[in-house]
């Protein structure tokens, strides 16, 4: 296998303009007799070659160095490249890359060598050239000398070996291994290298510095040098570790590190109180499984879900979670006015809702689309049960609300899809499809999508006439449907209940109002932009925002009315 020839064909690929350039030198298909200098002189070559971005060419030249050491270079493919590292300094300003990149090409070797050189002999090799580059007779940086240490996984013995043998040449005097490696060390501190540092001291088990050493590492904001150090010393130099970032108000990285070494114990206000925000910012969402799951039956933090519940008005969940985990006492406790409260919620009555139907078979289908249909505007929307399991398919789409100014429908999709679906299907084609009424939705193109995949026989959501997605004209509005009804109505959605159970039957009447609110809220924020004209400036601009989709085929129209 040439290198040359193998990094040329990728390297081609990867660059159009060097189509017409060829390498001239021989191809090596084994690497019995070529030299570590003639080796990396090819490398050197192949680097030139092409106009490709430097990250494809390091790539693509680490995985032919790869494939080229399973050509039998000698004495061996480990010694062959500790001999390319005694070579590389010579060609200065890409040694430093020639030598990570031979370096990484090893470590992937050694991970499937099946035979190799005689490991101490490697070690000690190794250790030899460290000497040498510390002396100053071979020159390479220090991220590449650690890099050696570990990949070779040169001990203090190799090192020891390697210092004997100069003392007997008389070479020079030097003190024992564990001298030589802290001066290192130390010099890697100097030169604020700390990660490398606290590397070289791990691996050779070195335990000198103290609370100094990680204050300094935090000081100059190495936080994960400080904490590889702090792991490798043990609990008592963590525990100064979290006291150092409390003291620096670094709160969620002491709560990080609390976690991940299981210090709960040492901690346990600072991690409730993080363990209590997390489930609080899940409650504000409506992610109460998730919540729920977090808290990993957990009393405390149950308990303190269930005030969160009480405090949302989701008095449902409240007793589920009692139910549930036998807890007692909190029907009478009077909830205090918290931050899930802040904001004041829009209530059906409110919107001069006079119904709210729920309709789960063929004479009332046939009832409300005979109502629908007499409607110029309706606000549509759906709800289904949120699925959080990761890479799984999403829960079919349970219910869908249609209203109009003054009612609510609320189709049990999963019910008459099963018994009427014949029935289900074109009335919903009657309503979707009619070019008489104007359809309100929030982001429902992806609810149109939902629909379609879930119900895939059902030809009525494959398409739909003149819809308007009130998101296309507030492109800039933050909270969702509920920031805009905030914004345009005066209060928010309450949106506790959005991911909670919509496969359930019945519904709470907690889960009815919520889909009853999400879909005639359209209406009323349409008819209050249509009246005041703002802040859209030109009143008829939204009417160019009104699409009409049939199978794949998207078309933008306009919409022309009194």
């Amino acid at each position: 296998m040439g290198l040359e020839d193998n990094a040329a064909e990728i390297l081609d690929k990867k660059d159009h303009a060097c189509q017409s350039s060829t390498l001239c030198m021989h191809a090596f298909y084994d690497l019995t007799h070529v030299s570590p200098v003639v080796f990396l002189y090819l490398l050197k070559e192949c680097y030139f070659y092409g106009t490709c971005k430097a990250t494809a060419k390091f790539r693509a030249l680490q995985h032919q160095v790869y494939l080229v050491l399973h050509n039998d270079p000698k004495p061996g493919p480990a010694t062959f490249v500790i001999q390319c590292l005694y070579i590389s300094p010579l060609f200065e300003d890409h040694s430093r890359g020639f030598s990570h990149l031979v370096i990484s090409a090893l470590c992937r070797f050694l991970k499937v060598a099946t035979t190799l050189e005689d490991s101490s002999e490697l070690k000690d090799l190794a250790a030899n050239l460290f000497i040498d580059i510390v002396r100053g007779q071979v020159y390479h940086d220090k991220n590449i000398v650690v890099k050696i240490l570990e990949v070779f996984d040169v001990k203090l013995t190799n090192i020891e070996k390697a210092l004997c043998q100069l003392k007997e040449k008389n070479d020079s005097s030097f003190g024992t291994a564990e001298e030589f490696i802290k001066q290192y060390i130390f010099e890697l501190v100097e030169s604020q290298m700390y990660m490398k540092a606290v590397t070289l001291m791990e691996h050779f088990s070195i335990r000198q510095s103290g609370q100094s050493f990680l204050l300094s590492m935090i000081e100059n904001n190495q936080f994960k040098a400080a904490e590889k150090w702090a792991l490798f010393m043990g609990k008592p130099m963590l525990c100064t570790l979290i006291e150092k970032y409390i003291q620096r108000n670094m709160l969620k990285d002491a709560y990080e590190t609390i976690k991940k070494n299981n210090l709960q114990q040492e901690f346990p206000d600072l991690y409730q109180s993080f363990e209590e925000s997390s489930l609080k910012k899940l409650a504000e969402k409506g992610c109460w499984d998730v919540a729920e799951a977090k808290a990993n039956s957990d009393r405390q933090l149950i308990e303190h879900l269930v005030y969160l519940a009480m405090e949302a008005g989701y008095m449902e969940k409240v007793d589920e979670l009692c139910d549930r985990y036998s807890l007692d006492g909190f029907s009478d406790i009077k909830v205090p006015e918290t931050s899930l409260q802040r904001g004041r919620y829009l209530h059906l009555d409110e919107l001069f809702i006079e119904n709210v139907i729920w309709v789960d078979e063929a004479e009332g289908l046939l009832d409300a689309t005979s109502h629908i249909e007499k409607c110029k505007l309706i606000g549509v929307d759906c709800e289904w049960k949120p699925n959080y399991v990761k890479g799984s398919k999403p829960n079919k789409v349970s219910i869908m609300q249609i209203a109009s100014e003054k009612t609510v429908f609320i189709f049990d999709l999963i019910k008459l899809h099963g018994e009427e679906p014949d029935i289900l299907d074109g009335c919903l084609a009657r309503i979707l499809q009619s070019p008489r009424i104007l359809k309100l939705g929030y982001n429902f193109v992806c609810d149109i999508k939902q629909l379609a995949h879930s119900y895939e026989e059902l030809s009525c959501f494959k398409h739909y006439e003149k819809l308007l997605d009130i998101q296309n004209i507030f492109k800039e509005s933050r909270g969702g449907l509920s920031g805009l009804a905030e914004k345009i109505l005066g209060a928010g959605l309450n949106k506790t209940r959005r991911n909670s159970n919509w496969e359930q039957r019945p519904l709470t009447q907690h889960q009815l109002e919520y889909a009853a609110l999400d879909a005639v809220v359209l209406v009323h924020i349409f008819c209050h932009l249509r009246c005041q004209s703002q802040p859209l400036g030109d009143k008829f601009e939204w009417k160019s925002c009104i699409v009409t989709h049939n199978e794949s085929v998207k078309r933008s129209d306009r919409y022309t009315t009194s």
